[in-house]
């Protein structure tokens, strides 16, 4: 027997990579603008938990925070096989850096009660801190393995596998547990027909929806709003730009001796330019 009953997994809401989202005065990414997608590394993390309810049993919740379209994840997450979904939305959270974030998605994991396994993503395509994780668990005080590839549960401790510089590393840690999960893991697995025909009718049926899809706020979660959004933000952006918006040129030097592309380079007009400075 595992024990496994409760297994909570970090979900995230971010813009589509192949959209222009466009940047806020502050330097802030114009969500309002881009299309939006489940952040590509939090799809490891909840095959992971989707794993472990399959594997060892337990009921997986997805949790996430953001504005209220984030419930679009949700709704995916239960496609694929989660049993519920918590969004943490308040317009007090604009704006949080990683601080500030772990911070609120803690009090939500302390307000959802008992769990298992905790599994995020390794990162966020539009962050790509690697903080919250981390940052979670200690402010939960739990064990956590991290850029985990793979893992067992074997007589109630997690028995994972964890990519280190050069090679990997086998740990064994007491549960709960926090697990933020590599993209060498196993990719997310079809939907599901039931969670997909699931999905289908929590679009039709908004009381049947309210009964899997919960929204929170900080008030409910019993969070400081002064420890929340860019109150609770200690990270300031001094300056921010576009990639791609200045241009540029590229030419392809090839198939000649090493001498005669080194000399090409260096006759190049921005080579000679930065050699004089």
């Amino acid at each position: 027997m595992s024990g496994i009953t409760d297994i909570i997994v970090l979900i995230k809401q971010v813009p589509d990579t192949t959209s222009k989202a466009g940047l806020n005065p502050d330097g802030t990414i114009d969500r309002a603008r881009a299309k939006r997608m489940l952040n590509p590394f939090d799809r490891y993390a909840l095959q992971a938990a989707l794993h472990v309810k399959k594997t060892y049993g337990g009921k997986v919740t997805a949790l996430s925070m953001g504005p209220p379209p984030a419930v679009e994840i949700l709704l995916e997450a239960i496609e694929h096989g989660a049993d519920q979904g918590y969004l943490l939305s308040d317009r007090r959270l604009a704006a949080s850096d990683t601080l500030a974030t772990a911070y609120a998605l803690h009090k939500c994991i302390l307000y959802l009660g008992k769990f298992d396994l905790l599994f995020t993503g390794l990162q966020t395509t539009d962050g790509d801190t690697a903080q919250v994780g981390p940052q979670i668990a200690e402010r939960l005080d739990l064990s956590q393995v991290t850029y985990c590839e793979g893992f067992s549960i074997q007589n109630g401790k997690l028995h994972a596998r964890r990519i280190i510089e050069g090679g990997h590393q086998d740990v064994i840690t007491e549960l709960p547990a926090l697990v933020t999960v590599a993209n060498a893991y196993h990719t997310l697995e079809y939907k599901t027909i039931r969670g997909a025909r699931l999905a289908q009718e929590l679009l039709r049926d908004e009381a049947l929806k309210n009964q899997y899809i919960h929204t929170i706020t900080l008030d409910d979660v019993n969070a400081d709003p002064e420890l929340c959004g860019l109150k609770g933000s200690p990270t300031i952006v001094a300056h921010t730009d576009k990639v791609g918006q200045i241009g540029g040129q590229c030419t392809m030097h090839q198939g000649k001796s090493a001498d005669i592309l080194i000399k090409e380079i260096m006759d190049c007009t921005n080579i000679k330019e930065f050699a004089k400075q």
